[in-house]
């Protein structure tokens, strides 16, 4: 894109809040990838910046991935295997797209999110995100190369755990937040249960002790993130005891 050549960095993340307000993601990614590449590092603000930018082209094409998936089983068990081809050829589409931003996502990390991580914060934020990602991708396959893409984001879950609870509080929103995506990996992903409720529960219970020292600023995205661990451990438990009986 053009219009994101020789820009300094303000101004690419002005352009990118603007796309995002004007609806306009692809654009957005681009202003993203671009001031990502640049010296000095992000603040949180930008960070969040690039966040959002993958987030807004990625969640719903993973969303429109499930719909064809469950399109297809539909088809399936109708015997339309007519429509089950036409829907193959068009989750493959889908599919393609997915890859490419997570691929390309990962490949900003690598070569220049990660080596010009200013603080433990920042790391945790682009280790976390990595891990995301890659678990992204294995969602789409299956078998051994699920297996492969899954031990690429359970190393970079694991170092960001390894810096997170060593550095940042129970009740960081980054932390939090890893912890509640690092237990769905696993119980998604991985498919230990156990292993994932443990994680989450452990994340819940740490921060439950540690919130009267929450900032006010960090407070609502710390009790957001608290919550959505709750729901998940509530969720989980009942899968678990259905599973029992």
């Amino acid at each position: 894109l053009e219009m994101s050549k020789g820009h300094t960095k303000d101004e690419l993340v002005f352009l990118a809040r603007v796309a995002e307000q004007s609806e306009r993601p692809l654009e957005m990614v681009e202003f993203v990838n671009e001031f990502s590449k640049m010296e000095g590092g992000l603040s949180l603000e930008e960070r969040n910046t690039l966040s959002v930018a993958y987030k807004n082209v990625v969640a719903p094409r993973r969303e429109a991935w499930r719909k064809v998936i469950a399109k297809e089983q539909e088809e399936s068990k109708k015997s339309n295997t007519k429509n089950v081809e036409r829907l193959k050829t068009y989750k493959g589409i889908i599919e393609g797209e997915i890859k490419n931003f997570c691929g390309d996502l990962l490949k900003l990390l690598d070569d220049s999110l990660l080596p010009n991580a200013q603080d433990e914060e920042s790391k945790v934020f682009y280790l976390k995100m990595k891990g995301d990602y890659f678990r992204y991708l294995g969602e789409l396959e299956a078998g051994e190369s699920k297996a492969e893409i899954g031990e690429k984001a359970q190393a970079a879950y694991t170092e960001a755990t390894d810096i997170a609870s060593a550095k940042l509080p129970p009740t960081h929103p980054i932390r939090l937040g890893l912890a509640l995506n690092y237990s769905v990996f696993y119980y998604e992903i991985i498919e230990d249960h156990v292993k994932a409720v443990e994680m989450a529960k452990k994340a819940f219970e740490d921060s439950i002790a540690g919130l009267d020292n929450v900032t006010d600023d960090s407070y609502k995205d710390t009790t957001l993130i608290m919550k959505m661990l709750r729901d998940n451990l509530t969720l989980w438990t009942s899968d678990q005891a259905e599973e029992a009986n």
